[in-house]
């Protein structure tokens, strides 16, 4: 009679501590990295994405205190579970959720069989490079994982979100509150004091300083911000 070749049993995923530690160079997919499978998270951004950036001058973060892989899954869970908290005790028009990292890095996995007679059909670590299992994102210290920006009166709804996305992550990471207008680069302060001069330019979720700098023919009276000179004593 043919030989009846043993059952395969399905195995299960790998816990994320199997991969955690940032150990070897990135390997994304590529022409030579083929048959990646898919990321779990295929949204980074929730909420009211297109609002205006004068609508919400409140910025919280999220941010990684290791050197670490996150995984796409643990990505996809934390996402979901900070727009879950601030969709009930916000509204869903009253935020905007990015997440900030990307997972572009391939994680591998040495298929073995736990069967009957497995031991005569596998080799071991013969050949041991493993094929693509999932992607995780390569962060480091001070890396902002997930950041919310909304209302100055949803700011604790927002660290409560981003808490309970917290439970997501492996090791630890550390809830700030951002000096920044939303998602600029311009301090609250520097940018209320700019948009009353007119010199805040909105760029949807974004904003630019318009500054003296280009050429003076593409400029009009209103908009040459020209520093004032200072008179030698």
């Amino acid at each position: 009679p043919a030989a009846v070749s043993p059952p395969r049993v399905a195995m299960g995923r790998r816990p994320a501590r199997c991969y955690r530690v940032i150990k070897n160079k990135p390997y994304p997919k590529s022409r030579f990295v083929r048959s990646v499978p898919d990321p779990k998270i295929r949204i980074y951004d929730c909420g009211a994405k297109r609002a205006g950036v004068d609508q919400f001058p409140c910025c919280v973060h999220l941010v990684s205190w290791e050197k670490e892989n996150v995984c796409s899954e643990a990505l996809e869970a934390a996402r979901v579970a900070c727009n879950k908290y601030m969709v009930k005790y916000c509204g869903k028009d009253a935020f905007h959720i990015r997440v900030r990292v990307h997972p572009y890095h391939v994680l591998r996995i040495n298929k073995m069989l736990s069967c009957a007679g497995a031991d005569r059909l596998q080799t071991g670590m013969r050949g041991a490079f493993g094929k693509a299992q999932g992607t995780c994102a390569r962060v480091a210290i001070g890396q902002v994982l997930v950041s919310v920006r909304t209302k100055d009166s949803n700011e604790a709804a927002a660290h409560e979100a981003l808490r309970r996305a917290k439970f997501k992550f492996a090791g630890r990471q550390k809830i700030v509150t951002s000096r920044n207008w939303g998602f600029t680069k311009y301090l609250r302060k520097d940018y209320l004091k700019w948009k009353a001069e007119g010199r805040m330019l909105s760029q949807g979720v974004f904003a630019q300083l318009r500054t003296a700098h280009g050429p003076l023919a593409n400029r009009t009276p209103d908009i040459c911000f020209a520093e004032a000179a200072v008179q030698a004593e």
